[in-house]
């Protein structure tokens, strides 16, 4: 059965290659266009039975809002999403906007023909393992960064949040002692006890590890209300 579609994706030649590949299998595409932020106007004007929304960053903010549109103005064009393997949030969101399935962009052109095929006879579109998988993280919510951020910094007593901070900034015992006005060995302990409190082995993985929780922020932060040094 053929399906009239547009298909859209922030990189053009995903967008045209997906194009010829259906139109083989015969399907009528009108047309093939990139970015996704500007596809609203030309989906609303053609008015395509189903929709291909190609995006690499399904949680990014606002990446959905051309799919609210399309919806609002065309509630017949059925859309779907393809991307990566999506987080949960990604998957909620697209659906939120009012896609009506979402595929993921490694799935074979048949698993996308038949998402096609579904979505334009109403039904949903998306592997029951991909929904499995959004509905288990959304009900047992992994820890988001800002809380392993907070959850870390409290096992840290002030002067070992300023020695993480100086540690990521680059600085060597000698500086730290320096800076912190104390005595080297006294450094060296509390750099020990930052690695032993953070699980990591060295310098470079506690730096990474704060960095990439929101702890290494909140332990700036504090350090900067506190700023001032302290006393050995």
């Amino acid at each position: 059965m053929s399906v009239r579609l547009m298909v859209v994706d922030d990189h053009r030649l995903l967008a045209e290659a997906l194009a010829s590949a259906l139109k083989l299998r015969g399907h009528r595409v009108l047309a093939a266009a990139a970015p996704t932020a500007g596809s609203a106007e030309p989906v609303v004007s053609r008015a395509p039975e189903v929709c291909l929304f190609g995006t690499a960053s399904p949680a990014a903010p606002g990446v959905f809002d051309p799919i609210v549109r399309i919806v609002q103005e065309r509630p017949q064009v059925a859309v779907v999403v393809l991307g990566p393997v999506p987080s949960p949030r990604g998957i909620a969101a697209a659906f939120a906007a009012g896609a009506v399935g979402y595929v993921r962009h490694d799935e074979r052109i048949e698993g996308v023909e038949r998402a096609m095929l579904k979505a334009r006879a109403g039904e949903s579109a998306i592997a029951p393992q991909l929904l499995r998988g959004a509905f288990a993280e959304l009900l047992n919510p992994a820890a988001q960064p800002d809380d392993e951020g907070r959850r870390l910094l409290r096992m840290l007593t002030p002067r070992e949040a300023e020695v993480l901070v100086r540690v990521a900034e680059g600085e060597d015992t000698r500086l730290i002692a320096a800076g912190m006005r104390i005595a080297p060995s006294t450094a060296r302990t509390h750099v020990q006890r930052v690695l032993m409190k953070l699980g990591v082995g060295s310098r470079l993985e506690a730096a990474a590890l704060a960095a990439r929780t929101g702890l290494l922020d909140r332990a700036a932060g504090d350090r900067g209300t506190a700023r001032g040094g302290y006393a050995p």
